[in-house]
């Protein structure tokens, strides 16, 4: 039985042929290379055959060739983007908990624990932006599949509904009451927030653990 690897997110396929699409990635399937093993060792052919193909995946932004390079490569060395992502993930879901929780029991100072949680969300989501931008460009070459495409498209919602509840907080400070009028669609907003925030991180598990 042959072996395919991705050239985009390095996925190994068992079969006479590759797949249409990578499972994991969603990268076309002439973005596969067979792998040509023994014991499991690539051949050095072959190797190459990967290496030359990654290169022609898409050349990367000038950016990547400036004086930065050394510091984009620390970036991906110790692994900053999964490191970024998990400081508002570990603090989004607390304050959707705690405007829930504000909502029933009418207890402003949750309302207010609730607003200064989303505000380091705000703070943060830049750093995970940039991080996940050099990760896509230098790991996978920037390739534009619907698997990173929908993880930019959570990461921008992210960021958008977390400015736009901080800002809301801010100018009604109220609007978690269970009188006010706007509370449902205050809550909505929270639940858009928290559900990309999860789709986004299904999909980083994926590409990490290749399933």
């Amino acid at each position: 039985m042959k072996k395919w690897e991705c050239t985009v997110c390095g996925y190994i396929h068992t079969g006479n042929e590759p797949p249409e699409k990578c499972p994991v990635c969603g990268a076309d399937k002439s973005q596969f290379v067979e792998i040509v093993a023994e014991e499991d060792v690539k051949t050095e052919t072959n190797q190459t055959e990967l290496e030359t193909k990654k290169e022609d995946l898409k050349p990367l932004p000038s950016i990547f060739n400036s004086k930065l390079s050394f510091l984009f490569d620390l970036m991906i060395k110790h692994h900053v983007h999964p490191i970024s992502v998990h400081i508002p993930n570990g603090v989004l879901p607390v304050s959707v908990i705690f405007v829930v929780l504000a909502s029933v029991f009418n207890f402003a100072g949750l309302s207010q624990a609730a607003f200064y949680n989303l505000i380091f969300v705000v703070l943060t989501m830049p750093m995970v932006l940039f991080s996940g931008y050099i990760g896509w460009q230098k790991k996978y070459n920037g390739s534009l599949t619907k698997l990173f495409l929908t993880k930019m498209i959570c990461g921008g919602i992210v960021s958008l509904t977390a400015i736009i509840l901080v800002v809301w907080l801010y100018i009604d400070p109220q609007v978690v009451n269970p009188s006010s009028s706007y509370k449902w669609a205050f809550l909505f907003i929270n639940f858009v927030m928290l559900a990309a925030a999860g789709v986004a991180g299904f999909l980083g598990g994926k590409l990490v653990f290749k399933d």
